[in-house]
Parts: C-alpha cells; sequence; structure tokens
C-alpha cells in the first residue's frame, strides 16, 4: 500500500514535469508566431500615427501652411475617432475573429497614412486624419485582448512589454528612419516629409497582407500547435482565468459591459492610464534642435524606456506587483518634470526626458496587464481594456493641447506643472486600488471557507471567491 502511494506521487511528479515542459515548447512557440506579429501590427500602428511629428519637423507644417493651433487640431481630429472606436471594436473582436479584424485594421489604416503624402492642403491633412484614427483605434486594446487569451496572467505583462515597448523603439528609430527618408527630398516631384508617410503607410499595407496568413484565431486552432500541445495549453488557460471554461460565459452580453463600468478596479485603473502620458519629438524640437538633429535626438530616451520597461515587467511578472510598478515609477515621473520645469537649461530639460520618457513607457504595460490581470469573463474584459484605453487616449489629447497651444514651448510651464500633478494622482490612484484589492482577496479568503465552489451562482467572473485579484 506504501509502495502503491508512493508510485502515485512519482506519477504526478512526472505528469507534472512533463506538462510543463510541455507549456514550455507552446510558450516558445506563441512567442515565435503570435507575439512578433502583434508587435510588428502595434510597431506600425505607433508609426503612422505619430510620424506627424517627424513630418513636423521635416517641414510639413511650413509646406501646407498651418500654424501651431491647426497642428494641434489635426492631432485632436486624430484621437476623437481613435478614442470612440478602441471599446466597439474589442466587443466585437471575438465575434468577427481576432485572425480577420486585426489585419483588416491594418491594411485600412496603412491606406489611409499612405494618403496622407498626397495631400496638398490643410484640409486634406484633416480628413486623412480623421480616418487614420478611425481605422486604428482598435488595434492596441485589440492586441491587448488577443494576447491575454494565449497567456496566462502571471506571463502577459512580459509579452505586452515586448510589444508595447518596441513603441518606445519606434520613437528612437522612427528619428533615424525620417532622418534617412527625407533625404528623398524632392523624388517624384514630392518634399521628403511626404515621403516620411508614403513609405510607412505603404510597409504597413504589406504587413496586414502577410498577418492574414500568420495569425490564427486562437489557441484552440492554431496550426503550429499539435493536437497534445492544444489540449495543455488550453487546460492551463482555463485554469488561470485566461479563457472561459465554458465558451458560453464569452457570448455578448450588456450585464457584463455594465459589469465592467460598475467594477472599482477598472474605474481606478482607467483613471491611472488617464494620467499617463507624454508627446516627446515636439518636446525635442522645442529645446532648440531642430530638423534631423531634433530627429536623432529623441534616440537615446525612447532606447532607455525600451530596457528599463523590460527590466520592470520582468519583476512584475515574477513577483505580480503590479500596483507597486506604477507607484515606483510614477515617482520617477515626478522627478523627470521636476527637472524640466526647474530649469531653463537645455541640457538638464533633455536629461529629464530620461525620467519622463521612460517612466511613462515603463508604467503603460503595468497599467495595461493590471486591467487585464483583474477582469473576467471575457466581455467584462474587452469593456475594462476598452474602457483603459479610452482613458488613456482621453489623457493624450489632453496632453497634446497642453504641449501644443495651452502651453508654449519651451518651457511648456503650465503643461509640466500640469504632468507633475498627474504623477502625484498616480501614486494616490495606485495605493487606493493597492488597498481595494487587498481587502476584497482577504474577504475571498474568508468566503472560501464557508461556501463550496459549486455553490457559487454563476457568471461572478473575477467577482468569485475563487478568482485572486493580482496586486
Amino acid at each position: 500500500m506504501h509502495k502503491d502511494a508512493l508510485n502515485e506521487l512519482d506519477q504526478d511528479d512526472t505528469f507534472k514535469q512533463d506538462s510543463s515542459v510541455l507549456e514550455g515548447v507552446v510558450w516558445r512557440k506563441f512567442d515565435g508566431w503570435v507575439l512578433p506579429m502583434c508587435t510588428a501590427i502595434y510597431l506600425l500602428s505607433f508609426f503612422d500615427i505619430n510620424n506627424i511629428g517627424n513630418a513636423r519637423v521635416a517641414g510639413m507644417q511650413t509646406a501646407l501652411n498651418i500654424s501651431n493651433y491647426q497642428y494641434t487640431v489635426a492631432l485632436t481630429v486624430t484621437l476623437v475617432p481613435y478614442t470612440v472606436m478602441e471599446l466597439p471594436s474589442n466587443l466585437i473582436l471575438k465575434r468577427v475573429g481576432p485572425d480577420r479584424l486585426l489585419p483588416a485594421m491594418v491594411i485600412l489604416w496603412g491606406t489611409v497614412a499612405a494618403m496622407q503624402g498626397f495631400v496638398a492642403s490643410y484640409t486634406g491633412l484633416l480628413l486623412c486624419r480623421f480616418f487614420l484614427g478611425f481605422t486604428q483605434g482598435g488595434v492596441f486594446p485589440g492586441v491587448v485582448l488577443y494576447l491575454s487569451s494565449f497567456y496566462p496572467g502571471e506571463m502577459l505583462q512580459m509579452r505586452i512589454t515586448a510589444f508595447f515597448g518596441s513603441a518606445s523603439l519606434t520613437g528612437a528609430f522612427s528619428g533615424l528612419l525620417a532622418a534617412a527618408i527625407t533625404q528623398m527630398d524632392g523624388t517624384g516631384g514630392k518634399p521628403g516629409w511626404a515621403w516620411i508617410f508614403i513609405i510607412e503607410g505603404l510597409f504597413t499595407v504589406a504587413i496586414g497582407i502577410f498577418s492574414f496568413l500568420v495569425l490564427p484565431r486562437s489557441p484552440e486552432t492554431a496550426h503550429f500547435l499539435s493536437s497534445e500541445e492544444r489540449c495543455c495549453v488550453v487546460a492551463k488557460l482555463k485554469h488561470s482565468k485566461a479563457i472561459s471554461d465554458d465558451d458560453s460565459k464569452d457570448v455578448f452580453s450588456w450585464v457584463e459591459v455594465s459589469r465592467a463600468f460598475r467594477s472599482p478596479q477598472v474605474l481606478l485603473v482607467g483613471m491611472i492610464a488617464f494620467l499617463n502620458g507624454v508627446f516627446e519629438p515636439t518636446i525635442v524640437a522645442g529645446l532648440g534642435y531642430t530638423g534631423n538633429q531634433a530627429q536623432l535626438m529623441s534616440v537615446p530616451p525612447f532606447a532607455l524606456a525600451f530596457l528599463v520597461s523590460v527590466i520592470s515587467a520582468f519583476v512584475s511578472d515574477r513577483y505580480g506587483c503590479r500596483g507597486l510598478t506604477v507607484i515606483f515609477f510614477s515617482f520617477w515621473c515626478i522627478i523627470g518634470f521636476s527637472m524640466f520645469y526647474a530649469t531653463t537649461s537645455q541640457h538638464v530639460q533633455y536629461t529629464s526626458l530620461f525620467f519622463s520618457v521612460t517612466s511613462a513607457y515603463a508604467i503603460a504595460p503595468a497599467v495595461i496587464t493590471w486591467l487585464v490581470n483583474n477582469s473576467a469573463p471575457h466581455i467584462r474584459r474587452a469593456t475594462g481594456i476598452g474602457i483603459g484605453f479610452v482613458a488613456s487616449c482621453a489623457g493624450g489629447i489632453l496632453a497634446t493641447w497642453l504641449l501644443g497651444s495651452l502651453s508654449p514651448g519651451p518651457n511648456y510651464k503650465a503643461a509640466t506643472i500640469t504632468f507633475i500633478a498627474m504623477s502625484v494622482g498616480m501614486i494616490v490612484l495606485s495605493s487606493l486600488n493597492l488597498l481595494y484589492l487587498s481587502r476584497e482577496n482577504r474577504a475571498k479568503a474568508e468566503r472560501r471557507l464557508s461556501v463550496a465552489k459549486n455553490d457559487e451562482p454563476e457568471h461572478l467572473g473575477d467577482r468569485s471567491a475563487w478568482f485572486l485579484y493580482t496586486l
């Protein structure tokens, strides 16, 4: 009898080891197929929505004869439809299929982005910017929701950082690329700034077509997995609450949408997302750097941001400390913006960007992952992610105006004071969310002592006593 018990333990240990090895193979396959494509999509989305800053530095504003106020309006015209589309597109993503909707959005926005290179008036620019925001709005929240069904929560921030961090590399290399493309000035009778839009937009279209062939609809249908690997990963994802154990729970429901809007952790993290954001290429130009020099000087802060965000994601995933990550880098924000405000020295203000830009790019993946980790089932999670991104874009609109006509460069005094206050707000809201989630986890632990799991009502999602919130 004792020998049988030992044999059972050995078999159980062997099964766990085999399962762990198999899961490792699956994660590597996802990292090799799904993650690079999602990274490429987001990388290009960041290129195409922000390269107007590079085009401005290259002479677009002068060529189209538009004022600083009109330029800020053009940015806002992009962000409004972008913001409006984030939640609806997330709600239909699973029904339409991410393997169809995401590539379709890439092709559409790439086409619009390229058309910006042919505008000859301010009106034409406004039309292009509106449809760019409209076609691109659902991409970032859609990619996050898509990835959340491929990885368990404790592995997600590193993956989100991998593609979101690509945005910081975009900030670094878009300057280099723009500097190279502007050398085509006069080719085909078009100025260098127009070629920035055309070349980057056409490349996006090509990647969109390719993504139709690569992206799987879900882990269950991934063509690069064996049947054994599919069974293993689906069981793991269900156990970690990354996907529902019953597909009927994922059917669209206005009740679940409403529950997301009434979830304190969603609203608190949404407000944190609103408070986080900068618009840096214009700041660099405002410091006295112009043309290609401004493009190149934007590289170092973004390169550091990528490195630091990867390190912070590793720590946050390993120790499950989303809130502390946000708080730590919010203090970095305060240091950076305080340095920028306290001096008129060009070198000190430029140095401050290494704090403010780095912290913004380290905070964003933690905030996004915090939302994903603490929202279930699918529609509630999709809504929560949408709320977070809508709030983030609303903050982006505010930042755009603060760094535009409301707070003139090169010192951006009013904007910098506002950003310091927003950084303090992130610390306060993160602390409140940590306290709330800790209290809820303690209450759930007490409920588990008195209620059996099968006795709980259905569709509780993240309100279930067996769903532990990530701090």
